[in-house]
């Protein structure tokens, strides 16, 4: 099937959670001859073996996540994958260090859609509730400015409109919100109290108030 999509010019986004799943991810990419211009997407990349990372990373393969995942799901997920295994879920940092491109979204509606919720869980590694203190293996944790480029021009990345999306710069459509707070800035546990306050659709306000 992938050869087939490969064939026909498809960009390919394929979903995996497990490290199982992951893995065949790689061999159908890899038998197939995927190539980093593609930019594939895996969706979710929620648990890879640590040992299969730089496959992503020779294969371009976009590592398509949502951080509500982990806090979603740091109740469970050690238990059930033991303290090795854990090491590459929700991997973030080793991820984006190993030169995969990332892209962040919600996966709504299995969660919120408050592109916020996962801007927050992405830099505190932390439920709404400020747990664990310090965050869940904080060390996967990524800086403000990597979050929101991971939501806005990564993800422009990822669908090919670059020159389109993702960033305000001269020829590009300036869709952008206005938010009550400066989520670079505030305290950690602020930015879930931060609300849009206007909406502009290529340069034009279709929602809210400057006044």
């Amino acid at each position: 099937v992938v050869k087939r999509a490969l064939d026909c010019g498809y960009q390919i986004n394929t979903h995996a959670i497990g490290d199982r799943a992951n893995r065949v991810l790689l061999e159908g990419y890899e038998a197939a001859g995927a190539t980093p211009a593609g930019r594939h997407r895996d969706e979710h990349t929620q648990i890879v073996a640590l040992e299969d990372i730089p496959r992503f990373q020779k294969l371009g393969i976009i590592a398509s996540m949502q951080p509500t995942h982990a806090t979603s799901d740091l109740n469970m997920a050690e238990d059930r994958l033991g303290p090795h295994r854990i090491k590459g879920g929700y991997a973030w940092r080793t991820l984006k260090d190993a030169g995969i491109p990332l892209a962040f979204g919600s996966d709504f509606p299995v969660e919120k859609s408050n592109p916020l919720d996962g801007f927050f869980a992405s830099v505190t590694r932390q439920t709404q509730d400020l747990l664990p203190e310090g965050g869940w293996y904080p060390e996967e944790r990524l800086t403000r400015e990597e979050t929101l480029a991971a939501f806005t021009k990564d993800n422009a990345f990822a669908a090919f409109q670059e020159n389109q999306l993702g960033s305000l710069s001269p020829g590009k459509y300036a869709d952008f919100v206005v938010l009550s707070s400066d989520i670079m800035t505030i305290p950690s546990p602020q930015i879930l109290e931060a609300t849009v306050v206007a909406t502009f659709v290529g340069g034009e306000m279709i929602y809210g108030s400057l006044n």
